[in-house]
């Protein structure tokens, strides 16, 4: 995932006007500005009713939100972590696959692997990718999606010595913990009352970036949308959660900028679960205007948002282990999930 470029606000210009009001007219602008892109943060309570008319089968909460294993959901990470770099076209990554689908397999969900190839713009040759699509109540046409990319980076290009870059890192939270928490979620599955189908998606190909700046990313969402649109839209998709960096110490999710802008409703019902389930780590303010994987969603016509911690101090660090990760807030992404789900219309 990149952050996109900050905004900024443009300079006011009236020629003929005295200093002291155009001093004031650019404060106002400033202040409208302000205004503008805090106040929805505000009004979450008052904003809500229309929400989840649209999300939610009435007013009234169903279903208990689902307590994770965190000892069991840590292990799971690990187990990811020691499989080494898991970068799209190697070894790594062709066992992962085999875990992970083996591993939803015996809780009886199904299956499927989407396969493509793609070509770097920094590579001579193709690469074959696969996004793992588990799904979970098949008999439901309306479905939900809750997914992840499970590549890791080739290189640790936020280590300030460049001669770090090309060194072997795990990415726990970039790229584990998305798949550790889904992996823990498959075991509560079947015991949920929804009226929706449920799809895991595990998209590859999001972290094949050997040149930041040239480079293109998220090859698996992109194809995933892609082939969906070709599908006529099919299955009907009503909401989609990308989780990416959800298990740091501390973790704080503000609301993401491409996902407020493009899903509003979505965003603010699963913010106003978090505010009822009492779950701090998710922050009614807004953060960083990101590119990930929701995006390819969004643009293909899903309704797509980003749970993400952006400002984990260990992103494309070494430093990205899972002893900098936590079971607490995966806890409380997975209530969030669960309670939302099992209102999706």
């Amino acid at each position: 995932m990149v952050a996109s470029p900050d905004r900024a606000v443009s300079p006011v210009h009236h020629s003929g006007v005295p200093n002291m009001i155009r001093v004031l007219c650019v404060c106002a602008v400033l202040v409208l500005g302000w205004l503008g892109s805090t106040w929805p943060f505000e009004n979450l309570a008052m904003n809500d009713d229309n929400n989840r008319a649209q999300f939610a089968q009435d007013r009234v909460p169903q279903g208990k939100p689902v307590e994770i294993d965190g000892k069991r959901t840590m292990s799971y990470l690990q187990k990811i972590c020691e499989l080494g770099p898991r970068m799209s076209g190697t070894k790594e990554m062709l066992k992962q696959q085999e875990i992970i689908i083996k591993h939803f397999e015996d809780l009886g969900a199904t299956v499927k692997k989407q396969t493509f190839e793609a070509k770097q713009n920094s590579r001579a040759n193709k690469v074959k990718m696969t996004n793992l699509v588990v799904s979970w109540f098949p008999e439901h046409k309306r479905r939900v999606i809750l997914c992840s990319h499970y590549d890791t980076r080739p290189i640790a290009d936020q280590e300030k010595d460049p001669r770090d870059w090309r060194k072997p890192f795990v990415s726990a939270n970039d790229g584990g913990s998305g798949v550790a928490l889904l992996m823990e979620m498959g075991h509560h599955m079947k015991n949920l009352k929804t009226a929706v189908g449920i799809d895991f998606v595990f998209f590859e190909g999001e972290e094949f970036v050997w040149v930041p700046r040239g480079d293109e990313y998220f090859f698996g969402s992109k194809h995933f949308g892609q082939q969906w649109q070709l599908n006529k839209r099919q299955p009907e998709y009503v909401g989609a959660i990308l989780l990416d960096m959800v298990a740091g110490l501390n973790a704080e999710f503000p609301v993401e900028v491409n996902s407020y802008r493009r899903a509003k409703p979505l965003v603010e019902h699963i913010y106003k679960i978090a505010k009822e389930l009492k779950c701090k780590s998710f922050i009614y303010q807004e953060g960083h205007q990101v590119e990930d994987d929701h995006v390819a969603l969004l643009n293909a016509g899903i309704p797509a948002m980003d749970i993400i911690d952006f400002d984990y101090p260990h992103w494309h660090k070494l430093s990205d282990t899972p002893d900098n990760c936590s079971p607490e807030s995966m806890a409380q992404v997975a209530r969030v999930l669960t309670t939302w789900i099992q209102r999706v219309k």
